[in-house]
């Protein structure tokens, strides 16, 4: 739970700072093909499980 908690902390930081950014990355992300979101989400695993592996 403190994991999502932080998620959902750090997700919510760029709308707070800057929604116009925000909103123009997103913009920038629809325009994308999926193959690239693909690789994107698992570059996102990915690191992620690494920095489980040596950190945690």
């Amino acid at each position: 739970m403190s994991a999502l908690a932080l998620v959902l902390v750090i997700e919510g930081l760029m709308p707070l700072l800057g929604p116009a950014q925000w909103r123009k990355f997103f913009e920038q992300v629809l325009a994308l093909h999926d193959g690239q979101i693909r690789f994107i989400g698992l570059a996102s695993v990915l690191a992620g499980l690494l920095l489980l592996l040596f950190v945690g």
